[in-house]
This record gives structure tokens, C-alpha cells and sequence, in this order.
């Protein structure tokens, strides 16, 4: 299923789970208009489980899967949500033992973790499970966040500085899964004056509290900082960790709201 993201995340899988953002409660009601019918919901690249959680509270059942074990131990258990750990690439047959039938799916989610697959096969196998017609396919993506004027020039310079220790799956999200390949039919936006269908990508933004300590657990739960950190390059070295404390201002405990915004394709089959 996925084409590169296996064992990136594992080593962070603790710093993960506890500093990346808690998606909007509208992300999951916009989806949900789209879905009448909530019996069966597959998280794929669930990682610790930040959307099968709230997918829990929506649908009757909630297949949540990843390829790291590490990710899903840390995942919160729920009595409607199943976790499998799954290997990189499925056969039909092993589609349906873990997931369900031909066309039971009423919705498929991808947080965060589209830009890793093999689109072509991954795309067969949501279309296999999918309830026809009106079963729903949703992808996100978040980008940098946004803390304040003097926090974000320091983050601007740590970003440029990441650069080359991003897998290129990365461009996908920096082009805001714009141009990513997505061959579904599209929903009627809520709101939108022309009324037209889109499958996106439609902006939303996730927020969190956190303090300078959690912002810094965040930032080394990137792939990147981990990709770095094995060829001896510390990306937060002494120098940067100064500058950030500098520019959170007053003491290290003061929480302040950290927001990223997230890209969402939907669409129909």
C-alpha cells in the first residue's frame, strides 16, 4: 500500500503520537454530510490514530490501519475501532480478511500519509471496498503551522534548513496535494456560491495549545529530523533550540495556540 513511509516514523513514534495536531471537529462533519450512511469507516495510514478516533465517533465500526506497529501501540483504543498492523502491499484477498467485503465500505480516510502510496494500486483497492454508488473517499494533508510573527521567521529558517532531508513524497504536501492524482467524482462545498462539485482541496485549519516543550516535540517528530539526525547533522542543534526559546518570549511554560492548515480532497465513487 505504501510506497515509502515504512519505518520513517517509528523511531518518533512516542513524540508523534503525543505533538502532532488534533484535526477540526468540522473536518469530520464536512466528510460525514457526504457519508449517509456510517456503518463502516477504514482509516489507512492511521499512525496513532488522531482521525480513527474521531471517525469512532461518527461511524458504528472503524478499521484503522498501518504498517508500523511501533505507531498503532500508541494509538487510543476505542470498543468500535480495530487496529491491524498490515504489510506494505495487499492482495484482494487480504483486503477483505482485514478490512471487508466488495463495495461494504461506506468511507475510506488518509491522514496525512496519501504522499506515500502507490496510487495506482491503493486507488483499486478503495474503489474495491467502497460502497457503489456514494461511498466516500477523503485525503488530507497539513502543512507548516503557523505560531506567531516571531516564532515563525525562526521555523521559516529550520524548514529551509530540512530541506534536503525530506523524502520527495514530501513536494506532494508542499503543493497542498494540489496536483495529486485523484480519480473520483466530486461534492457540492457547503456554502459555495457556485454550487459546483469539487473534490478540492478544500482548506481548513487544526490548532493546538502548546507550550515551547511540546512545539519542540513536534518539530522532532519529523521524518526529516530523524533522516538528519542518522547522518550526524542535528538540525536542532544548541544555536537553533536558543533562537526558538528566544522568540516563544517569557518562560517556557507559556502555551500559546499553534495552528496548521490542512488540505482536504474528497470525493465520490
Amino acid at each position: 500500500m505504501a510506497a515509502g513511509a515504512g519505518g520513517l516514523f517509528d523511531k518518533q513514534a512516542r513524540e508523534y503520537a503525543d505533538a502532532r495536531p488534533d484535526y477540526p471537529p468540522e473536518l469530520f462533519s464536512f466528510i460525514a454530510t457526504h457519508s449517509p450512511q456510517r456503518r463502516l469507516a477504514w482509516d489507512v495510514g492511521t499512525g496513532s490514530g488522531q482521525a480513527a478516533l474521531a471517525l469512532s465517533e461518527i461511524f458504528e465500526r472503524v478499521i484503522a490501519t498501518d504498517v508500523s506497529e511501533q505507531q498503532i501501540s500508541y494509538a487510543p483504543r476505542r470498543p468500535n475501532i480495530t487496529y491491524a498492523v498490515t504489510p506494505r502491499a495487499m492482495s484482494l484477498e487480504e483486503l477483505e480478511n482485514t478490512v471487508g467485503a466488495k463495495g461494504s465500505v461506506d468511507l475510506v480516510t488518509v491522514a496525512q500519509a496519501l504522499h506515500w502510496f502507490d496510487l495506482e494500486t491503493f486507488y483499486g483497492h478503495v474503489k474495491h471496498v467502497l460502497r457503489k454508488p456514494g461511498g466516500v473517499f477523503a485525503a488530507w494533508c497539513y502543512r507548516e503551522p503557523v505560531v506567531n510573527p516571531s516564532v515563525d521567521r525562526v521555523f521559516e529558517d529550520l524548514y529551509r534548513a530540512s530541506g534536503p532531508f525530506w523524502d520527495p513524497a514530501r513536494q506532494i504536501v508542499d503543493d497542498e496535494y494540489a496536483s495529486l492524482s485523484f480519480p473520483f467524482r466530486g461534492v457540492v462545498q457547503e456554502g459555495s456560491e457556485e454550487g459546483e462539485p469539487t473534490t478540492g482541496p478544500i482548506k481548513l485549519w487544526a490548532k493546538k495549545k502548546m507550550g515551547l516543550e511540546g512545539y519542540m516535540t513536534y518539530l522532532r517528530s519529523w521524518s526529516a529530523y530523524q533522516t538528519a539526525k542518522a547522518t550526524e547533522v542535528d538540525l536542532l542543534d544548541e544555536q537553533m533550540v536558543g533562537r526558538f526559546k528566544d522568540a516563544w518570549g517569557g518562560i517556557e511554560e507559556d502555551v500559546k495556540t499553534v495552528s496548521w492548515p490542512v488540505f482536504l480532497r474528497i470525493g465520490l465513487v
